[in-house]
């Protein structure tokens, strides 16, 4: 674990202490709390640098992020405490779900992540497209498969999965962490990066003058993901997503963190 990513997760438990006061030595508020949280406590996967999921800032112990929110709101509904659980990539968190690591997290639903693990209703839905650094003769999405143009793409990724294979020219780089993506723009090591735009233009506030390319080549759906074996929760859990619509805790949870890219239902 980086130094980094270690301050993180302190930060962040420091958080959930004051978030969870007084919840921890409360009974379970219902049979429900038992089928999502067996171990007593909501263990929500999440992965730094992505506002989907966790966006921490080290110095000041704050943590935000719409995993980050809606898990602690989850946790306070069911009667339990709230068990962050930081992995270095989404992938990791992935993983962690199927095997049943964690109670939960907030993630693209597809179609191959459904055989590993059950997913809620749709909670937002987020443009995917390309980021280039400063300076870049790229500038549109129809520019970006040419001959000696690098497109990195996280490992283990749904973008890996959508984007294998679609490139006549280009070349696919995968890359093991978003900070890692971030040095190889600065480089050159790429010419450009895909993934959600939520991310996109998180990591372009790291990189001046990088650009996010208008338009998008498809969108991630985003849900409640829990491992396998869970299913007598899912009435429990659709109520759980209707009330953050109806409640607008879905959007308050956006703006908090600032979130970028989102497509309003009018938009589709």
């Amino acid at each position: 674990m980086t130094k980094r990513l270690s301050t993180l997760v302190f930060g962040v438990m420091a958080l959930v202490a004051a978030l969870t006061a007084g919840c921890t030595s409360a009974p379970l508020a219902s049979s429900m709390a038992q089928v999502l949280a067996p171990s007593g406590k909501l263990r929500v996967g999440l992965y730094p640098g992505s506002p989907t999921s966790l966006i921490g800032d080290p110095a000041s112990g704050t943590a935000k992020g719409l995993g980050f929110d809606l898990g602690a709101e989850m946790a306070r509904r069911l009667g339990v405490p709230f068990e962050p659980v930081v992995f270095l990539k989404n992938a990791d968190v992935l993983t962690a779900v199927k095997s049943g690591q964690v109670d939960a997290s907030f993630t693209n639903e597809t179609p191959e992540r459904l055989q590993d693990m059950d997913f809620s209703s749709t909670l937002l839905e987020v443009e995917k497209g390309y980021l280039v650094p400063a300076a870049s003769s790229i500038a549109t999405q129809a520019d970006v498969d040419r001959p000696g143009t690098r497109i990195g793409v996280s490992q283990g990724s749904s973008t890996e999965r959508e984007l294998a294979g679609e490139f006549q020219h280009a070349l696919m780089v995968r890359t093991p962490t978003l900070k890692s993506a971030i040095a190889m723009l600065a480089s050159g090591q790429l010419e450009a990066f895909a993934t959600n735009k939520a991310i996109l233009f998180e990591m372009s506030d790291d990189l001046p003058g990088a650009r996010v390319l208008d338009g998008h080549w498809g969108l991630e759906h985003f849900a409640i993901a829990l491992p396998k074996g869970r299913a007598q929760a899912a009435p429990w859990l659709q109520r759980f997503v209707a009330d953050m619509k109806a409640q607008a805790r879905v959007t308050q949870a956006v703006q908090r963190v600032g979130l970028r890219g989102t497509v309003a239902p009018a938009a589709r």
